[in-house]
Parts: C-alpha cells; structure tokens; sequence
C-alpha cells in the first residue's frame, strides 16, 4: 500500500477526531478541577463555621459561671440574667450558619447587659472571681471575633468563585448556594463597645 495514496478526507477525519477527543479529555479535567475546588472550598467554610463554633462553646460554657457571679452581688437584676441564659440557650441550639449569627446577635447584646450591671455594683468590679471571668470572657469574644474574620474571608472566596464566569457554570449544576457572611445588622453594634468592671 502506498502511504501517498492515503485519502486526504481519512487525515482531516482522523485530526478532527483526535482534536475532538482531546477537547472532550480537556473539558472534563476542567470539570473536574472545578467540581474538587468548590468542594474544598466548601469544607473550609465548614471548618471555618466549626472553628467559631468551638469559641461560641467556650463562650456558653463560662456564661453560667459570669451569671452566678453576678447574681450574688445583683438579685434584684434576675430580668437581665435571666435574658443572658436564654439568649445563651438559643444560641447552643441553633443550626444553620443564619440561625447561628442571629443567636450570636442576641448573645452579644445580654452580655453588654451584663457589663452595664456589673458597673452599677462597685463592689461586684472588685471581685476577683468577676474579674477572672470578665477577662476569660474578652479572651473568648477576640477568638471569636478572629473565627468570623477567617469565616468571612472562606466565605468570600467561595461566594466569589460560586458566582464568576465560567465556573458559575458548574456552580449551579452542582446547585450550591450563597453562603452568608457574619455581618452586623444594627447600626448601634457597629459603634465602639465599652467595657468597664
């Protein structure tokens, strides 16, 4: 058989079907690569969501202790105290990442509550066992306040790949969803907090 006798239209079908496989080879890997980013992306924010999680815990479990402090100094106060341990309760039984930051909203607000107590009682500042507290307390709501931060920025690039081009393609085959940020909602939260025992 003679090679020159080859069938021009048999080359040009084999080269475009060795073009069209590869397409398809490179496609699919970019599927692929694109379907294994999200999936990650979506396990650190889930690690990041755990991360502020694990301080919400810290924060619930030394709520009760602050509270049993407070009340032997400021019986009468058990309207606040008691807005604390619900606020708390809500907070530990919340599910979804937007039920999580409305519960953290209103835990937040009973703890400032707490503070505006303690400053009615000089003697209740001068507690030492207060004053542990209150400083395990500050120590807790800087993890806390660092767990958002590292959240917010997981959620971003994760929203951010979620909704550019191309890859929002396989975004909403995959039908992923926007996730939220920890945001504050109310413009009183946004001014300075202060903190004096």
């Amino acid at each position: 058989m003679n090679l020159l006798a080859i069938d021009p239209g048999l080359i040009i079908g084999i080269v475009i079907a060795v073009v069209v496989i590869l397409l398809v080879i490179i496609l699919i890997a970019w599927i692929t690569s694109v379907h294994n980013t999200f999936i990650k992306l979506l396990e650190t924010c889930k690690e990041a969501e755990s991360t502020i999680d694990i301080s919400l815990k810290k924060r619930y479990d030394l709520i009760p202790n602050l509270v049993e402090t407070v009340k032997g100094y400021a019986k009468h106060e058990s309207a606040t105290l008691e807005k604390v341990i619900a606020a708390r309760n809500q907070a530990i039984s919340a599910q979804t990442a937007n039920e999580k930051v409305l519960a953290d909203k209103n835990l937040t607000q009973a703890i400032r509550n707490i503070n505006i107590v303690a400053e009615k009682y000089p003697d209740l500042k001068a507690n030492q066992n207060f004053m542990d507290l209150s400083n395990q307390l500050k120590i807790i709501e800087a993890e806390l306040a660092n767990a958002r931060r590292y959240y917010n920025g997981t959620v971003k690039s994760y929203n951010t790949k979620r909704k550019m081009f191309p890859t929002n393609l396989i975004a909403n085959f995959m039908k992923l969803e926007e996730l939220k940020y920890f945001e504050l909602d109310n413009e009183e939260e946004r001014k300075n907090v202060k903190v004096s025992f």
